[in-house]
């Protein structure tokens, strides 16, 4: 199936984390520098001003100096797309527009969190956006995080705009994103690691992943096994990410926090905190072994 699924993105995008300085400013060289390198090695589109890229604590301008930053440096044949959802409308429209003229290839547009908005708020949240930009969207659906769920019958509503062309999904809900995938063209993204083989084998388009900030080409290798119809060789190397995958997305730590951990890529913006010694031994040892493997 995924030879047919739609890809507006691309297949393998990284939700990019943000480098700061060691004085905590938006360091835009070691982002251009951290783009360069994903692209070259596998990831054909990148996310910016997500969760990863610390968001909630990064300024309007700074998401903008970002954007135009890794725009000038990857130029312009990789999708690039800029997070710009959040509890407030009108703050989501101005930075949907800010993204468009920084040169955004397409917007990330999370569910309205804390306020836990009933389906009919959230759809006409997500439409407000879709009119305001000539951009498409990836609708970011993680209830985890939100507080809300974008259930599959405001996906398939939502899917008849013309701009709603992508989900990115943290649901855990495979059988609901099967579902939507049989009733609509949108191309879902996964947005959990441990599900990106399972939802690309029934037609996900791809993934968008913060281990890739990392390990970009071995995030990548079980697609392109599972695409080269080696499907057992796709398994095993899915595997072989899983400890990573653990230590980086469950462990209690967010995964800002470990990515920076083992980037050096700067502190973390406060209420975060950095990893531990303890924490960064563990994902340095996993990260060297998954490496060796």
């Amino acid at each position: 199936m995924t030879a047919t699924a739609p890809r507006p993105f691309g297949r393998t995008l990284c939700a990019m984390i943000t480098p700061f300085t060691a004085a905590g400013a938006l360091d835009p060289d070691a982002a251009r520098a951290h783009a360069a390198r994903l692209v070259a090695e596998g990831c054909d589109g990148i996310v910016l001003s997500g969760t990863t890229g610390e968001s909630p604590t990064t300024t309007d301008a700074e998401k903008s100096a970002l954007l135009r930053a890794v725009r000038a440096e990857i130029g312009d044949g990789v999708p690039l797309l800029s997070g710009v959802g959040g509890p407030d409308t009108a703050a989501t429209l101005r930075l949907a527009r800010q993204a468009e003229e920084a040169g955004a290839d397409g917007l990330l547009v999370v569910s309205p969190y804390y306020s836990r908005p009933p389906q009919a708020a959230v759809e006409a949240y997500v439409l407000r956006v879709a009119e305001s930009t000539g951009l498409p969207l990836m609708v970011y659906d993680i209830p985890g995080r939100t507080g809300v769920r974008i259930e599959p019958e405001t996906l398939l509503r939502l899917a008849e705009h013309p701009r709603v062309v992508a989900v990115k999904d943290c649901s855990y809900d495979l059988l609901g994103a099967t579902n939507v995938l049989a009733r609509t063209s949108l191309a879902y993204y996964s947005g959990s690691e441990e599900l990106n083989l399972p939802l690309y084998a029934v037609g996900g388009a791809g993934y968008v992943s913060t281990v890739a900030n990392v390990a970009p080409r071995q995030v990548r290798a079980p697609l392109d096994a599972f695409d080269a119809g080696r499907t057992d060789e796709a398994a095993r190397l899915n595997g072989l990410t899983a400890r990573l995958v653990e230590l980086m997305m469950a462990s209690g730590l967010p995964g800002t926090v470990t990515a920076k951990a083992l980037l050096d890529a700067g502190p973390v913006r406060e209420p975060l905190q950095p990893a531990g010694r303890e924490a960064t031994d563990g994902l340095r040892k996993a990260y060297e072994e998954l490496l060796a493997a």
